[in-house]
Order: structure tokens, then C-alpha cells, then sequence
């Protein structure tokens, strides 16, 4: 498997479950992309995108927002070195217009100072939403005053926040639900898909073996 993407979805529940606050398991969640990325980067996996805010988030409380964007910035910044350590690059895909000034120039500060990482790629979709994606996709398209004619798959792909970035070969979703809630929905158009009925800081290394070795037991026909 090339690109293994993953919806962290179940922080809350597990922390309510647990008798913990809201933040808390944001906290755990935030620590397992470490753990299963790192996992998946050394098992083979080139590429790992998880879904970490999307553009609908903005709909929850503000004290949460703010908190998942401190544990966002965090991960930008003094957990930087984490990745430089373990020669990973790092990418940030999504919407970057509505972001905080500070977290904008980590973004960029991130980006740059792991360009050089070979063992792999995390992905962070940050203000992210398929739909999105694929609207200023075509605005940008129409700004660069391209005609319709000529607009093509490959013209609209190479225009998306995930340009450059090869199609995903799995998506996971965590957390029970089965939906994709607007995840990668240009490039995950055949992604083989796989739903888990596990919080997302409870995912382990042994349940990413799962996801693998099933993924490795499919055929994939890509509309044949």
C-alpha cells in the first residue's frame, strides 16, 4: 500500500467514556497520529493522511476549535523536530484562508523545514472538505483564465490542495460510523474503504496490521 488515509473520528466518545474531558481526548487522539503514522511510514506505507479539523468543525463550541487548534499549532511547531528526527515530511492540505496568522506561518515553517524527509509523508488535512476542495479547485482554475474546453481530469486534479499527492489506497474511518463525511472526495474515488468500530485513541499498531494485510487480501478493479 502506497497511501493509507485515516478519519480520526471517536476523540470525544472515548473521552466521555472514560470519564475525561472533551480536551483530553483530543490529547490522546492528537499522540496516536504520531504512533500509527510513524507505524505506517515504517511498515511500508509512503504516504498517511489523516483528517484532522474539517471545514464543518468550525461549527463546534469555540473553546473546543481553540483547543484543537493549540494541539494543531503544537504539532507544527515544538513537535517539529519529531519528524525532522524520523526523516518524515510533512504536508498540510486544506484551506489555509480562515487560519490563524500563527498557525498559517507554522504551516509554512513545517513544510519547508521537512522538505528534505525520505521515509515518508503525513498529510494533515486541516480545514479541509472534499466539496471545498474540488470549488476552489475550479476557482483557481478560472482565475488562471483557462478555457472550459481544455479543462480535463488531470487539469482539475493537478488544481486540488492535494496536487502531487497520489490517490489514497485505503481510507479507515474509526469510530463506528460508515460515511466518509466529505474525506478525499476527488482522489479517494476508488479507495478501497474499511470502517472501524474502535474510538480513535484506542486504534493500535496491531489494528493498522489489520487495515494492511486486509487491503492485501482485496482485488481492486478501479471500475473494470
Amino acid at each position: 500500500m502506497r497511501h493509507l488515509a485515516i478519519i480520526l473520528d471517536g476523540n470525544r466518545r472515548w473521552a466521555r467514556e472514560q470519564g475525561l474531558s472533551t480536551f483530553d481526548g483530543h490529547r490522546r487522539g492528537h499522540e496516536n497520529v504520531k504512533t500509527i503514522g510513524l507505524s505506517a511510514l515504517e511498515r511500508g506505507v509512503e504516504y498517511f493522511s489523516v483528517f484532522a479539523f474539517s471545514t464543518e468543525n468550525w461549527k463546534r463550541t469555540e473553546e473546543e476549535v481553540g483547543y484543537i487548534m493549540e494541539l494543531l499549532l503544537l504539532a507544527l511547531t515544538k513537535e517539529l523536530d519529531f519528524f525532522l528526527e524520523h526523516n518524515v515530511r510533512v504536508r498540510v492540505v486544506g484551506h489555509r484562508v480562515g487560519l490563524s496568522k500563527r498557525i498559517q506561518e507554522a504551516i509554512g515553517t513545517a513544510e519547508q523545514r521537512t522538505a528534505g524527509g525520505t521515509r515518508g509523508q503525513i498529510n494533515l488535512c486541516l480545514n479541509y472538505g472534499g466539496r471545498a476542495e474540488i470549488v476552489e479547485g475550479v476557482k483557481k482554475l478560472l482565475e488562471e483564465g483557462h478555457a472550459a474546453e481544455v479543462i480535463d481530469e488531470t487539469r482539475v486534479g493537478e488544481s486540488l490542495w492535494t496536487a502531487g499527492i497520489p490517490d489514497p489506497d485505503m481510507i479507515v474511518r474509526t469510530g463506528g460510523e460508515q460515511r466518509l463525511s466529505g474525506f478525499l472526495t476527488w482522489s479517494g474515488v476508488y479507495s478501497e474503504l474499511k470502517f472501524v468500530d474502535k474510538y480513535w485513541p484506542d486504534f493500535s499498531v496491531e489494528d493498522l496490521d489489520e487495515c494492511l494485510k486486509d487491503f492485501e487480501q482485496r482485488q481492486r478493479r478501479f471500475g473494470k
